[in-house]
């Protein structure tokens, strides 16, 4: 599955030179994945969409551990910084949308009261 994971990844951009931090992202992006899984559901039972979710995850990991589009300005004297920042909802929350259907808590739930 790690195999397969990184072949996406690379197949969204991740950068080669990076190797030793894709790995151990995947794993660790992996590991939290199964564990929001329902009860008895295997990432297998995802099908494709478990290793599409995990791919997303990580890009945005690896996005977010190089800064990659995340200064929106910068000004020190003359010198001004600015990104094109996209605007977009985040890999990661894409991702979760999509497994959506297997996974157990989203961090939204209805509570009953008594009354």
């Amino acid at each position: 599955m790690t195999e397969e994971i990184v072949a996406l990844c690379k197949a969204m951009g991740a950068d080669g030179d990076r190797e030793e931090l894709l790995l151990p992202l995947v794993r660790a992006v992996v590991s939290a994945m199964e564990g929001r899984l329902r009860a008895g559901v295997t990432p297998e039972d995802c099908g494709d969409a478990f290793l599409l979710a995990a791919a997303m995850v990580v890009m945005d990991g690896l996005e977010g551990v190089a800064g990659n589009g995340r200064v929106t300005s910068f000004t020190a004297g003359d010198v001004s910084i600015r990104t094109g920042a996209d605007k977009s909802e985040s890999r990661t929350a894409q991702a979760e949308r999509l497994m959506a259907p297997w996974l157990g808590e989203t961090g939204f739930a209805f509570r009953g009261v008594a009354g």
